[in-house]
């Protein structure tokens, strides 16, 4: 039986009046790849700042790779890797640079340094461009290195904040085979957060939906989708759960795609 790598018990968050995540309790099994969705203010970036130690909680615990995130938030930095929403790599910097850098802030053995981004680089197919610039990257290549960046120190649990925004369908589709890999080959936990319910049917173990602050469903794609009827799709299921119409839930997600892509890519 696969032991949690992840687990919260009744996490709240306060800002002054406003209560952003309420009371959420749910857990995550070592090696899954589990995806968090919800709309605009619904509240997972402020629990994913928690549980990567950004953001102390207002009340309740949480338990991340064997640490307390009260207690042990140091610990906890070290055992997970964060890969933001954002630009994170130099585009003034090459490839093998940007890996050098990370590699140094993570405190990988120097003597062991080289080998882990060489092999960084072949496992993300970008051995041919790590002496590149990465200003003359791809989006999708970008995205890459960047994962690459965040598992140099072997992470236990990879936290990726809407990893294809900003991609087109064939950089997305070489970006969610290298997310799988990643599972596969290092047995690494990922959490991602997602507005396109296509990439939590195809990379997703299990997944949330949140709402107004609470975590309103918590189970496998399958499982959730049975719970709203037995030819239900995953669509339906978020609209069910986030209480809106359809028309409204897709064009949020549109919108949000257009003004994040715009944000990201500058």
């Amino acid at each position: 039986m696969q032991s949690d790598i992840l687990s919260t018990q009744s996490l709240v968050r306060k800002f002054g009046e406003l209560t952003a995540v309420d009371q959420v309790s749910f857990s995550v099994a070592e090696g899954q790849i589990f995806g968090l969705v919800g709309l605009n203010g619904a509240g997972k970036s402020t629990l994913i700042k928690m549980l990567i130690t950004l953001l102390a909680p207002t009340a309740g615990t949480a338990q991340v790779c064997g640490f307390d995130l009260m207690r042990g938030a140091a610990s906890i930095r070290r055992a997970i890797g964060y890969v933001p929403q954002l630009v994170s790599a130099d585009g003034d910097l090459t490839g093998y640079e940007n890996l050098n850098l990370y590699a140094k802030l993570y405190d990988v053995p120097s003597d062991n340094r080289r080998y882990r981004i060489r092999e960084a680089l072949a496992f993300m197919d970008l051995e041919a461009v790590g002496e590149r610039l990465v200003k003359t990257y791809s989006g999708g290549m970008v995205r890459r290195l960047e994962i690459a960046q965040s598992m140099l120190h072997r992470p236990q649990l990879l936290f990726l904040d809407e990893p294809t925004v900003g991609l087109d369908p064939v950089a997305r589709s070489s970006v969610w085979r290298h997310i799988m890999n990643l599972r596969k080959e290092f047995g690494t936990t990922i959490f991602l957060t997602t507005h396109l319910l296509e990439e939590v049917e195809e990379l997703c173990t299990d997944m949330a939906i949140m709402t107004d602050g609470k975590m309103v469903a918590c189970g496998t794609p399958a499982e959730l989708k049975a719970t709203v009827g037995p030819a239900a799709t995953l669509e339906e299921t978020f609209v069910h759960y986030s209480k809106v119409s359809r028309e409204a839930a897709a064009g949020y997600a549109e919108a949000q795609l257009a003004r994040r892509t715009a944000r990201r890519l500058g």
